[in-house]
């Protein structure tokens, strides 16, 4: 309904510019000689990402002369904002790259499209369930997951060998106990077994904490969302706690960094391992001084196995878009298997596509792309996925608690009453 009056504002503006003989831009998204064109806002920073993706843009637009795609510089830093005002602006991209967790409010919202009945079999088919599901909204998919990021262990080698522990691997992994046990082997000498940068803790809690049998949102019979906190949802936030402020193995310095603020103490052998996404070993090639030795290790395994929690980056289509069937060409000419692999490769990341995911290039000990790919079977939909008012508990709510509680700040009951009875009155806003 919401876009249906937008349209008809739209278009009452553009009789009201041609009866007062002003003229407007054309709002049919076509150039005066008849031809589609196309926004595609894509999210990729990193410079073999944006390389891949103007060249895969440039290739579609050689073989396309009758629907062109213009190439729009988005940003992961504000794009829930700069998509909101651009959706109720009437001025949104045809083509949306954004990850997953950030579709729900938009797909109830009205603002996206329903994706179902414009899919080819070929992407359909070649994407898993699991993955779909990441964009699935009361039934209709509101966008097409296309790549996603294991969690692991970047690890200094030297700095493990020398220590004696067990290296784990994707076949063989650490318990979460042998993980606290190994941090605390490798800590000494103004050294921490661990860093864990969790400016932003709450996609990492929580999608790791599957590999313990934790969910923290559960759904009952009649589609609602409550939030419970259980014995499975304390083993990762108990060993990271009881890193930082009972063994001294986890550096409290590093609970306020980025990523990319850890690595230089990585670098310097301040800490022996750190917890990131996979696309961070691009910086650790990059950055990493000459003769630096280091290696991939999967995350810990608890009683969910190696099950993790992902967010699939994903590309979608406005609702207000008028040319909706070449916006999803489009999509699935950047997600047949070869380019799914260029994009995957120039973002350091994994396809969700089986095709891609098997091509020999993602199988390499080199950088440690052969223990990712190991990993992509263990992934799933991350918890809070689909649940209207997510981004409001995270930003209100969970990071607040979470950093006061990784601090020693608070204890475990505090974080339990904070993170469930303030969190479910967060969510009882969205689910009336």
């Amino acid at each position: 309904m919401r876009a249906l009056t937008r349209r008809a504002a739209a278009a009452a503006t553009v009789l009201a510019l041609l009866l007062t003989g002003c003229s407007g831009d054309r709002d049919d998204g076509r150039d005066a000689d008849g031809t589609i064109r196309l926004r595609f806002q894509s999210l990729a920073w990193q410079k073999e990402s944006v390389d891949a993706n103007k060249q895969l843009v440039k290739e579609w637009n050689a073989a396309h002369p009758d629907v062109q795609v213009d190439y729009v510089q988005g940003s992961w830093d504000n794009v829930h904002d700069q998509l909101l005002t651009s959706f109720e602006g009437g001025e949104a991209p045809d083509v949306i790259h954004d990850a997953s967790d950030d579709l729900a409010d938009f797909a109830y919202g009205g603002y996206l499209a329903d994706l179902r009945p414009l899919l080819p079999d070929r992407l359909k088919a070649d994407i898993p369930a699991r993955s779909w599901s990441t964009a699935t909204f009361d039934g209709g998919i509101y966008g097409v997951p296309f790549l996603q990021e294991p969690r692991v262990l970047i690890a200094n080698s030297k700095l493990l060998r020398a220590s004696g522990v067990r290296i784990p691997t994707p076949e063989r992994p650490w318990s979460w106990t042998e993980f606290r046990e190994a941090a605390k082997r490798l800590t000494g000498k103004g050294r921490y077994g661990v860093a864990w940068p969790l400016k932003e803790p709450v996609s990492v809690t929580l999608n790791l904490g599957l590999s313990g049998g934790g969910r923290l949102f559960h759904r009952d019979a009649d589609g609602k969302t409550e939030l419970r906190f259980e014995a499975g949802d304390r083993v990762v936030t108990g060993t990271i706690h009881d890193q930082v402020n009972t063994d001294r193995s986890a550096a409290r310095t590093a609970l306020g960094m980025g990523g990319s603020d850890s690595l230089p103490g990585f670098f310097g052998g301040r800490y022996a391992m750190l917890p990131l996404g996979f696309a961070y070993r691009q910086q650790v090639v990059e950055q990493a001084p000459e003769g630096f030795e280091w290696t991939v290790l999967p995350a810990p395994a608890g009683s969910g196995g190696l099950a993790q929690g992902v967010s699939p980056q994903t590309l979608s289509v406005a609702e207000d878009s008028p040319h909706k069937k070449e916006a999803v060409a489009f999509i699935d000419f950047l997600l047949r298997p070869p380019n799914m692999v260029r994009l995957a490769r120039g973002d350091w990341m994994l396809p969700t596509g089986a095709t891609a995911l098997a091509h020999p290039s993602l199988h390499t000990r080199e950088n440690g792309w052969a223990t990712g790919t190991a990993l992509a079977r263990h992934l799933r939909p991350a918890p809070a996925q689909t649940v209207r008012g997510y981004p409001e508990w995270k930003d209100k709510v969970a990071t607040p608690a979470l950093q006061e509680f990784y601090s020693g700040a608070i204890g475990m009951d505090e974080l339990r009453e904070r993170l469930v009875e303030d969190g479910n009155r967060v969510l009882a806003r969205y689910q009336r």
